[in-house]
């Protein structure tokens, strides 16, 4: 494994560009390399060891070319600070968190999630999948990765498979059983699902889940190939669920699955190939929740369709406004016993979860609804979808401060409700917007919801409008 040490000016330059508001992410090998990789390993192990008293630690990595040295670099780091590794090989990131909290260890997950190829990453959580973001640890694990490589120690790295101390371990099935267990699967009905993995993770965890469940399943773009050779790992985008669409409607599928890189967030296409979003789908999941947990506190972040804690309240729940972004959702369900919380992006968070987000659980709970409804998943959505929204529409600003300013001092002269628990929300009684800045770039993202089409294309010129003329006055 060359490792090669290098300016510390060079090194503290890189670290500060890959370290993001929720984990470390960045190029290969400009960016991120086997030397970065363990001196983040060793500064997260010192962190978990000093922090909660960790003597072990879960790693596992997706299926891009570059995760082999990586997490083996990222393994040599965590050895060199004396805690054992656990190293679950190719995985989900929702089975990496259920490793750390079945067998309360922290753990690491080499992805770049929905990143093109060139891409790698790192998501860290500690024992019991307790996340790790900007304001829960990054920071001094980045501080323990400078001082690391301020140090002689790349030098004094052993190979991992020569350490007695670093062990192979298959959880696959493991997981399998864990999500299966969401749901009663006797009461499954007979169903044909497509579930486009887009050569990611997916294509490993999903046949396993699926298997000796009454559900004819067809896998597309399953082959774990890191370069994405059919489309893009980001299902979000429209653009990426064209495939599966058709693909639904050829066969005559009851519903259609679209995972994202690592397999952690899930997008539901219907019967009738309709995209159901990110919102909608909370909506039918806190459903199902409630009715296992009768009146139990259902989270959604801030730029969910307000039909959300509608529909919570209606089947007697109790909703509860998070801002956006996994750290923000776990803490606030550790906070308050919440049973589940879903985000616009496809992230489903589940109590027995370890409180961790997992696209495979949530598509197993609407299954299991879908065969209790009876009905197909085109006519069990009608019920749950009441608005329209915009999509998420980023805009480069030079300030985004003098903007959001700006823009409150606005709507706040028309007479509208704001809030600033993430960014700026504006409600204004039948439609809404959120704007709220980029962690990481000079955009601020724009989020709107009206009750027609109409209503919600006519707001979204007006507030485009004035973010426009307030970035350009003199246009």
């Amino acid at each position: 494994m060359p490792l090669a040490a290098e300016n510390p000016s060079d090194f503290r330059g890189r670290l500060a560009a890959i370290f993001k508001a929720y984990d470390v992410r960045g190029t290969v090998p400009d960016q991120l390399d086997g030397a970065l990789a363990a001196a983040i390993g060793a500064g997260f192990a010192r962190f978990a060891r000093e922090s909660e008293g960790a003597r072990a630690m879960v790693v596992g990595r997706d299926m891009r070319s570059s995760g082999v040295e990586l997490s083996q670099a990222f393994a040599s780091g965590v050895l060199s600070e004396g805690l054992e590794v656990l190293d679950v090989g190719l995985a989900s990131t929702d089975l990496v968190y259920f490793a750390s909290g079945s067998r309360s260890m922290p753990g690491a997950m080499l992805t770049a999630s929905h990143n093109p190829a060139a891409y790698n990453g790192i998501k860290l959580c500690l024992a019991g999948a307790k996340p790790v973001g900007k304001d829960t640890g990054l920071g001094e694990i980045r501080a323990g990765a400078e001082r690391f490589l301020a140090g002689d120690s790349l030098s004094k790295l052993a190979d991992p498979a020569s350490d007695p101390r670093y062990r192979r371990a298959d959880l696959l099935d493991e997981f399998a059983a864990h999500v299966r267990s969401f749901i009663d699967d006797s009461r499954l009905r007979p169903m044909r699902v497509v579930a486009d993995t887009a050569n990611g993770m997916g294509g490993l965890v999903v046949p396993r889940v699926f298997s000796g469940l009454p559900i004819e399943l067809e896998i597309l773009f399953g082959e774990l190939d890191g370069t994405f050779p059919n489309h893009p790992a980001d299902p979000i985008q429209a653009a990426n669920l064209v495939a599966l669409r058709a693909r639904v409607l050829e066969v005559g599928a009851d519903v259609g699955l679209a995972f994202d890189g690592d397999a952690d967030r899930v997008f539901l296409v219907d019967d009738k190939a309709v995209p159901l979003s990110g919102s909608l789908t909370t909506s039918i999941v806190a459903a199902a929740v409630l009715d296992k947990h009768p009146g139990a506190t259902i989270l959604y972040n801030l730029i969910c369709s307000k039909s959300v804690p509608e529909v919570i309240i209606e089947r007697g729940g109790m909703p509860v406004r998070t801002r956006v972004g996994h750290s923000f959702v776990k803490a606030t369900m550790a906070e308050t016993g919440a049973v589940f919380g879903g985000e616009h992006s496809g992230h489903y968070y589940f109590l027995d979860n370890y409180r961790a987000d997992s696209g495979i659980v949530a598509a197993m709970t609407v299954l299991e609804l879908m065969s209790k409804s009876a009905r197909p998943l085109s006519e069990l959505r009608v019920a749950f979808e009441r608005y329209f929204d915009s999509g998420e529409i980023n805009t480069t600003v030079s300030d985004t401060d003098a903007v959001l300013s700006a823009v409150e001092a606005r709507y706040k002269e028309a007479g509208a409700s704001l809030d600033h628990l993430d960014g700026l929300t504006v409600d204004l009684g039948t439609w809404w917007f959120n704007l709220r800045p980029s962690n990481t770039e000079p955009l601020l993202r724009l989020n709107l919801e009206a009750g027609s089409a109409q209503e919600c294309e006519d707001h979204l010129a007006e507030v485009s409008r004035l973010i426009a003329s307030l970035e350009n006055p003199e246009d």
